[in-house]
Order: structure tokens, then sequence, then C-alpha cells
């Protein structure tokens, strides 16, 4: 479906793909300072619907998990899409562009253990077992320290793996690092410095250049002061 602005010409419909959580908080001001509204049911926490017009004719904006960012922008059906470091790691498509960090989100992706474990008990046998939802991330940092990881595959409650017995080790973010203190846990290595990035499928970057361009370059100005 297409629209046309007063002038008349044609504009082609574009979709934002934006987390829902935390991140969400910290990005609805930027919204409104490029001068994007969403529609009032966006701001409703009780409503089910994902997927909302906006005050531009030819933006319209879907409220997704986290992890699904750079799925939905990478296989074009949002053309662009605001995800963390860590998503775009853990799946690294080569169709996204990273265009501009909007130095949102910030956090780490940190490997923490059980207070009391014994450090060397991984690197005895070359295994260790780690309780994440970033498995790829996970296996390729302990590959490049010659340990071969097990990944057990957890989206949330992940702190609680080691306290059940489940694991000794996790990976997963950190902000203030009080949930990992909380269940006797203790940050020993940091896979990522993570913010949150502005990305744009490449083939919809070329196909619809002009108005993602503008999009892009209302970001850059409120990010770069």
């Amino acid at each position: 479906m297409r629209c046309a602005n007063k002038k008349g010409e044609v504009l082609k419909n574009i979709i934002l793909a934006i987390p829902k959580g935390r991140i969400l908080k910290e990005l609805v001001p930027l919204l409104k300072e490029v001068e994007i509204e969403p529609e009032k049911e966006f701001f409703d926490n009780k409503s089910r619907k994902l997927m909302f017009q906006t005050n531009k004719k030819n933006l319209s904006i879907i409220k997704v998990r986290a992890f699904d960012v750079a799925t939905f922008v990478a296989l074009g059906a949002a053309q662009i899409g605001i995800a963390g470091d860590d998503v775009l790691n853990e799946f690294n498509y080569s169709e996204i562009y990273k265009v501009l960090d909007l130095g949102i989100g910030k956090c780490r992706l940190s490997v923490a253990k059980k207070i009391n474990i014994n450090k060397e008990n991984f690197q005895s046998n070359g295994h260790i077992m780690v309780a994440t939802k970033y498995k790829n991330t996970v296996t390729n940092f302990f590959a490049n320290k010659g340990v071969r990881a097990e990944c057990i595959k957890l989206n949330g409650a992940i702190e609680l793996a080691p306290r059940l017995g489940i694991c000794s080790t996790i990976v997963d973010l950190v902000s203030t690092g009080r949930t990992l203190k909380e269940n006797d846990l203790k940050e020993s290595d940091v896979l990522l410095e993570i913010t949150s990035k502005l990305i744009v499928n490449k083939i919809s970057y070329k196909i619809l250049n002009s108005e993602i361009s503008k999009i892009i370059e209302k970001f850059a100005r409120i990010t770069n002061g």
C-alpha cells in the first residue's frame, strides 16, 4: 500500500521494528525528538496490538521481542529497526546495515559464575556447560579460549540455573549487577559492551533510500547533539 503527501508525491510505506522491554522506555523520548508520534494504543501496556500507525502517513511501527527485531529487518518485513549489539552479534545477518549508534540500552553481555566455583574447573577437561540464550556468541567466545561450551538454552530467569544445579556458569545481559549478586553469582568476563543501533535492510535502503535516509538523518541529529 502506498500513500501520497500534500504535493501529490507517492510515498512508499516503511515499517520500523522496535523492541519491547527495557529499551522501549529510553526509546520513547527519542521518537518524540525525531517527530515520530505513534498512535495512543502504542503506549497502553495492556494492549496486545503489535502494529501501530504514526503521525507519518508512510511510517508504521511494529513492537516485537528484542531478539526478533533483527530477524524482521533481515527478512525485509521491516525496513528499519532498533536492536542491541547482543542481538546483532548473535545472528550476524549479512542483510543488515548498522547505520547509527543511538547510545541507549547500555549494558554488557557477561559470563557469571557461582561465587565459590573453582576457576579451573572447565579448563581441565576443555568443556563447560553454560545457561544462556546467546548460543552462537557463547560458543564462539569459549572456542577462542580452546574450550567447548555446551549451551543450555534459556530465555529468562537464567540466574536460577546455577542455584538449581543445572550448571555453574551463565552468560546474560548485565546492567547494575544486582541480580547476579542476589543469586550468588559473580561476573568473570565481559563478552560485549552493548548499546542499541539503528539498523536497515540493505535492499530496502537501496530501493527506499530517500525515505529511509530522512529518518536516519533525524536520528543522527539528536544523537550527535
